[in-house]
């Protein structure tokens, strides 16, 4: 097999992947390296005894007098020499250069001319050169006074020289040693070593031309494991220049290592996949795996963890559960990390008690292997349960942690149940949790801080939420701009101005300039406050910032206009909404059409109504229940049987307040009828809490 380096950029890979099966008989390996043929044990001393004497004779003689020096001669020629007493002579020279005397020596006094005594003599000078300079040059040369003295190179001596050449980015004198060597010596060991030069260079179609050699059925150069691991290594490897190879094609070549027996290590394969999911490919993942399963490839559970991670991403269980079912096929156990993904993936979705089925499966066992939970498992299991309100639950799966031996809650579980009863107003129990953990040895981070001061601030206990807000500094930890939006929103909702704007002198002291969710908060506080002066300043100030309103922002000015009996002005601002292209939603309407119906003009109260139908806002009882209150007041009877009507149509249900309204106005007036008809079409809403 010799190679003829080509300069074209793309192979085509149809030949080689459509290559036949290997016979079985190929299915053998040829052994790669050389073994050193040790001496027996009895002779060894002797050996060694020779090689010391020797030595020293080198060393007491000139180099340009061990030809002449007849002491050297007959200790080393007077019976047939040892070869191994002559190679390990000259590996123990103390230079490549003496090394290389000594081999000249050898060549032209030994009376046996044993080439394979040479090429391992001469094998011990490249060591020793590439020890001394590690020189590119050096050994060139040295290849060129081999072939000059007809010493021919080993398996070893030429892989030395591919790998050497390679490194220093001389690929065509790589090919030339491999062209040049043997042919009964282009065993696997020296093709993988010149693939590997070939695809650190780029030189991805040489490459697959060897390749493609090495799986013909007729071969004398099988492939083994290493030549798979070169060449998908360097296919992975983003360093390697020119690897064009996509990852569907890699694919296609893994599989046709594998009808010859031969496959990547199972890093390798896992890196594949991973490529695979990454790039969202989960059905050509899928396929892959399956394929790599009926060439009976060593797969590890850690492949399927892969593509179960994928698809619990996507929220896919009857995918996970199929692929479940696929990996016990091939009696290929879960692991904990299969485990974890399943168990996560139903607390994502809020499937908790099959998250719980999952938990109990794994400590249970299957085939008699049991995967021990860690905290990671209980701490998902955990915010799991809280996030759907079960709190109760939670604590005694905490409870259940603290008994087991290396299972100990860490911060993270503390988070996520301080989180949950904060959630559920158990603030009390909250406290709690973070003086239990405090003194578990666990330390407060950021996060445990944040949720707590949050879960104090949304019950109003602001004193309590400024003594955790300190600690928070103490630790040496730094606010960030969500947390003093929290401490903010509380202390407005409590009405404590001051400190409020406290916090917000602290927050830019501490280079964080107010965002827009502190702007709307504060606009939010002085709405309700009715001071629509400031509220419209704050706006201006946002806007001025670089600040965008939202509807949030501009739903809190038009209440506070409405609230102030300032109309008009909320008027103008809804104005405002369509111009910045925002949307106004059910809530805005309500507050204006509210306001409008108590000033007596319904009129500009329906036409909203009808804007709402343009930009297809949906009204609510709400809406509803505002502009019957104005109908009525005007006694405006059929405005309100079209509005009963368009109630109807809308599949809106009356509530209470509805009924109040209308049973009152129409038995009045002698339209109870009205009324029955109207109740036909609809189920009654629940009375507001």
């Amino acid at each position: 097999m010799s190679v003829t380096l080509s300069a074209s950029k793309h192979l085509k890979l149809l030949r080689l992947l459509k290559s036949p099966k290997p016979s079985s008989s190929l299915l053998l390996r040829r052994l790669c390296g050389e073994p050193d043929r040790q001496p027996p044990k009895h002779d060894d001393e002797a050996i060694e005894a020779t090689v010391t004497q020797a030595l020293e004779l080198l060393k007491q003689t000139p180099q340009h007098d061990w030809a002449t020096f007849q002491p050297l001669h007959a200790l080393l020629f007077s019976s047939n020499p040892s070869p191994h007493v002559l190679v390990r002579i000259t590996r123990r020279l103390p230079s490549a250069s003496a090394a290389l005397n000594f081999v000249d020596y050898l060549r032209s006094n030994s009376p046996l001319q044993d080439a394979q005594v040479l090429s391992s003599a001469f094998l011990a000078v490249l060591k020793l050169a590439k020890r001394e300079m590690d020189s590119p040059e050096m050994l060139s040369e040295l290849y060129r006074v081999s072939k000059e003295w007809k010493v021919p190179l080993n398996v070893k001596a030429a892989v030395l020289l591919i790998r050497c050449f390679g490194r220093a980015g001389m690929v065509d004198e790589s090919a030339v040693v491999f062209n040049e060597l043997d042919p009964s010596l282009k065993n696997t060991h020296v093709c993988n070593a010149f693939i590997g030069v070939l695809l650190k260079a780029g030189r991805i179609d040489d490459a697959l031309k060897m390749l493609d050699g090495m799986l013909q059925p007729e071969s004398e150069v099988p492939l083994n494991d290493a030549t798979a691991d070169t060449f998908f290594q360097a296919l992975l490897k983003k360093e390697y220049k020119g690897m064009w190879l996509s990852v569907e094609e890699t694919v296609e070549l893994v599989l046709k290592f594998g009808e010859h027996c031969v496959f990547p290590s199972s890093i390798m394969i896992i890196k594949l996949i991973a490529r695979l999911c990454r790039g969202q490919k989960f059905n050509q993942a899928w396929d892959f795996l399956r394929e790599l399963m009926k060439l009976h490839a060593p797969i590890e559970a850690t492949c399927f963890n892969l593509i179960l991670t994928e698809l619990g991403r996507n929220g896919d269980v009857d995918r996970m559960n199929s692929l479940l079912r696929e990996m016990k096929d091939a009696d290929i156990q879960p692991d904990k990390t299969t485990f974890g993904i399943l168990i996560n993936t139903f607390c994502k979705l809020r499937r908790v008690d099959a998250a719980l089925d999952v938990f109990k499966r794994m400590r249970e066992g299957t085939n008699g292997i049991f995967v021990q939970a860690d905290v990671v498992t209980y701490t998902t299991l955990i915010d799991g349960l809280c996030k759907v309100g079960r709190q109760e639950e939670g604590l005694a799966m905490l409870e259940q942690m603290r008994s087991l031996k290396g299972c100990a809650p860490n911060t993270v579980t503390y988070t996520c149940l301080i989180d949950g009863v904060c959630k559920g107003g158990e603030i009390d129990k909250a406290w709690e949790l973070f003086d239990q953990m405090l003194k578990s040895g666990c330390s407060a981070d950021a996060i445990v801080y944040h949720t707590i001061i949050s879960g104090l601030s949304q019950a109003g206990r602001m004193d309590d939420a400024s003594n955790v807000w300190s600690k928070l500094k103490e630790a040496g930890f730094h606010p960030n701009t969500v947390s003093y939006n929290v401490l903010i929103g509380g202390f407005c909702k409590r009405n404590m101005l001051e400190k409020a704007c406290e916090i917000v002198k602290e927050m830019e002291e501490a280079g964080m300039k107010p965002d827009t969710v502190t702007y709307n908060t504060l606009i939010a506080y002085f709405s309700r406050a009715g001071d629509f002066s400031a509220a419209q300043s704050l706006m201006k100030k946002m806007v001025k910032e670089g600040f965008v309103p939202t509807v949030a922002t501009y739903k809190a000015l038009i209440h506070a206009g409405c609230l102030t009996g300032q109309i008009e002005e909320a008027l103008k601002i809804f104005e405002n909404i369509s111009k910045s292209k925002l949307l106004p939603n059910t809530i805005i309407y309500n507050i204006l059409i509210e306001a409008l119906c108590k000033n007596n003009r319904v009129e500009d109260a329906s036409s909203l109504m009808e804007d709402m139908k343009v930009k297809g806002v949906k009204p609510n009882t709400s809406t509803y229940n505002s502009m019957f209150r104005g109908l009525k007041e005007k006694n405006s009877l059929e405005e309100a049987f079209k509005l009963m009507d368009r109630m109807t149509t809308d599949a809106c249900n009356p509530d209470y307040i509805t009924m109040k309204i209308l049973t009152e106005w129409l038995s009045a007036v002698g339209e109870i009828n009205k009324l029955k008809i109207f109740l036909r079409g609809h189920s009654l809403s629940p009375a507001p809490g």
